[in-house]
């Protein structure tokens, strides 16, 4: 591009633009929604340094992104594709051998190959609220375009440990006070760039190129590092990678970006990237709202109904959205309790950064009402009742709310397994009646499931899905069954952990099995967490309805003896199949005085117990899905890792399957049913795939995505 037409902003390609402003070239990318490092970024890019390089008068270059973001990463359109030219590799390389010394202006969200280009730049400037990070841990990889070789010599070997293996971002403040910055100012990008680069030009901004740094030896954090991860994610494969390529980083930095791409490249071949990557498109895709038959009304204002943990967890979301909540509760000391379990969780947010003290008290002093009555919710557009899973308590409070409710709110039940159908028969408008089912804690878990009753309208579900879309959570729709999709599952997985006690199991090793298959925690200790006494009432409402056809187990027996007779419900009263003291916990010693004396370890392959944890799930799930309970693969995947954490790197229990291949799951099935029972007999769905050799994601491909509101 000859020089001369550098009067103004010039176009290089479709996103990247110049300038030359008093000696500094600047260096614009536009390539919206957030900037990502495509091919024609990277070209661009590259181009537009060649250009500026050979113009006359320009004695350093200023890189700076239009729109909300700097780069953002990987533009996700080329994932799988072969990488063209320039890959990103070998263009941060081109960058930071650039003759003219480089500055970066950062804003917005800087990830993955964004902050790895920032990095081979000679300064980094970022503007205030800024948050960077390195997040290709968690689809399965590593940072392969010099990531892992830039971060240590410019931050620190351990920081950089800390950084590439957990995948989090952190804030341009932690990022200058560990040098992956070199400072933050206030501005428009344009301006602060040009300011940047006049720095850079009089030496009141230094240069650091990451080529001439060195990265201090540090093998105790490398080796601490090792033992954590064997410790806390031995079943995850590229983290551990992420650790050999940060070794590297004594190497002169070409030789380590060597061994960072050979790394790179054995990430690449895991099954885990496949299954990662397979569940982060899953998830983006369930994120996308279908189309309604009508378009759903401004939510302007939340009803909840019960401020336990539950009730007040999702009032607290709400609030944080912005949403007026009014909570009702039955008496003045319940309300008085989910109000200071609501400012706690507030409180907590303000120390997290999330909220100001200012909006805190903002909130506390109107935005969050609360009454005894429910007429208060009078006003509400959306009233979610999250009281106890028993049928008549909800069908009491769903004819009080609706007594004063407006006629087109819609009423939502947070219940975790009773079936919404039946619920709604306490509703006098059943079409605006839906089940939104929270998990627990509200504030940390993603997922929220959405439930159809037989006549909820297209209205209430669109209503529903813009709720969720505005407290930035994940949801997934599923037809009404008992137990729905998640909670059926979860319990298939605790009462396979009781099932093993019975069988004779040491506790210790059930609890091992389950964490080393990739769960986050053993069934014993999800048990506790979701409540050994709400278990019991799950069966004991199951029973009762199901009445001649329930077929008793070991599973009642041992909840039995565990609820009603030793009062061990669970961490909410400190003592379960764990005894509890503050946040140390520890088995409880009197497990076999429950079910009888367990047989030595040595009698049991681990290797079978961790398939029978993952098998029951995925089996259930296949079953769930072949009553159209759930209706998209991709859901139920979602669904089984952000709900119950089902091992991420599978890709979720129907992905899981797909990898194993059917036929070689219902073999398996087969051979448990032998050995442990008729609860492995696998379903007639999976039998006819299993002879047709099908997978999931063939037989069933993902509904077109064409007619969608976007929630992300």
């Amino acid at each position: 591009m000859p020089t001369e037409t550098l009067a103004g902003e010039t176009a290089v390609n479709d996103v990247v633009s110049i300038e030359i402003d008093g000696g500094i070239g600047l260096i614009a990318l536009n390539n919206p929604p957030v900037n990502a490092a495509s091919h024609a970024v990277r070209s661009g890019l590259w181009q537009a340094v060649e250009t500026l390089r050979k113009a006359d008068g320009v004695e350093v270059l200023a890189l700076y992104a239009k729109g909300r973001t700097f780069i953002a990463g990987a533009d996700i359109r080329e994932f799988g594709k072969p990488p063209a030219d320039p890959w990103l590799p070998e263009l941060c390389n081109f960058i930071e051998g650039s003759t003219l010394p480089i500055v970066c202006v950062l804003h917005g969200t800087t990830l993955g190959g964004g902050l790895e280009v920032a990095m081979s730049c000679h300064a980094r400037v970022a503007l205030k609220g800024t948050k960077v990070g390195l997040p290709e841990v968690t689809l399965g990889i590593l940072p392969g375009a010099g990531g892992t070789q830039r971060a240590p010599r410019l931050a620190g070997i351990s920081y950089a440990l800390d950084m590439i293996t957990t995948g989090r971002q952190v804030s341009a403040e932690e990022a200058l006070e560990h040098g992956l910055i070199d400072r933050i100012t206030d501005g428009e990008p344009r301006a602060v760039a040009l300011a940047a680069a006049q720095d850079l030009k009089d030496g009141s901004l230094s240069q650091r190129r990451t080529g001439d740094l060195v990265a201090t030896p540090d093998a105790a954090a490398i080796e601490t590092m090792r033992a954590k991860l064997a410790r806390t994610q031995p079943l995850l494969f590229s983290p551990h990678k992420c650790i050999d390529a940060v070794a590297a980083c004594h190497l002169p930095i070409l030789e380590g970006m060597k061994e960072e791409r050979r790394l790179y490249e054995e990430c690449m071949k895991s099954p885990q990237r496949a299954g990662l990557i397979h569940a982060f498109f899953s998830e983006r895709a369930v994120t996308k709202i279908p189309e309604a038959s009508q378009e759903p009304r401004q939510i302007s204002s939340i009803g909840v109904i019960g401020g336990g943990t539950m009730g007040s967890g999702i009032a607290t979301a709400a609030l944080l959205a912005g949403l007026p909540v009014t909570l009702t509760e039955r008496d003045e000391a319940g309300l008085g309790r989910g109000v200071q379990t609501i400012t706690g969780n507030l409180e907590g947010a303000v120390k997290r950064g999330k909220l100001t003290a200012a909006r805190r008290d903002e909130i506390l002093g109107g935005v969050l009402a609360g009454a005894t009555d429910h007429a208060a919710l009078a006003g509400a557009d959306l009233v979610i009742e999250a009281v106890f899973e028993d049928r008549e308590i909800k069908k009491a409070v769903t004819e009080q709310a609706e007594a004063v409710m407006k006629s087109r709110a819609i009423y939502a039940s947070n219940t975790s397994t009773l079936p919404i159908t039946s619920l709604a028969q306490a509703s006098k408008r059943p079409k605006n009646f839906i089940g939104i089912h929270f998990f627990s804690p509200v504030d940390k878990m993603m997922l929220v499931e959405v439930i159809l009753g037989k006549r909820t309208s297209d209205r209430a579900l669109a209503m529903a899905l813009d709720y969720i879309k505005a407290i930035k959570k994940t949801p997934i729709v599923v037809n009404d069954s008992r137990g729905f999709y998640t909670s059926r599952v979860v319990m298939t997985y605790i009462r396979e952990g009781l099932m093993m006690l019975a069988d004779g199991v040491p506790a210790a090793m059930i609890e091992n099995a389950g964490k080393m298959a990739g769960m986050p925690v053993g069934p014993l200790s999800l048990g506790d967490e979701v409540a050994l006494d709400l278990a019991w009432k799950i069966v004991s409402a199951t029973r009762k309805d199901l009445g001649v056809k329930y077929v008793e187990g070991p599973l009642d027996n041992i909840l039995e003896e565990m609820v009603v007779k030793q009062e061990r419900f669970g961490r909410k009263n400190g003592k379960g199949f764990y005894d509890y003291k503050g946040k140390d916990k520890s088995l409880w010693p009197g497990i076999p005085e429950v079910t009888g004396q367990p047989k030595p370890a040595e009698s049991f392959n681990i290797e079978e117990l961790k398939q029978r944890l993952l098998v029951m799930q995925a089996l259930e799930t296949a079953r769930i899905f072949e009553e159209k309970c759930l209706t998209d693969v991709r859901e139920a995947d979602v669904g089984s890792i952000l709900g119950f954490g089902f091992a991420p790197y599978t890709g979720g229990t129907l992905s899981y399957i797909d990898m194993m291949g059917t036929a070689a799951f219902v073999d398996l099935c087969k051979k448990f049913t032998r050995k442990w029972g008729p609860r492995f007999k696998p379903n007639k769905l999976l039998k006819e795939m299993a002879k047709e050799n099908a997978t999931f994601y063939g037989k069933f491909p993902p509904k077109p995505e064409e007619k969608v509101r976007d929630a992300a």
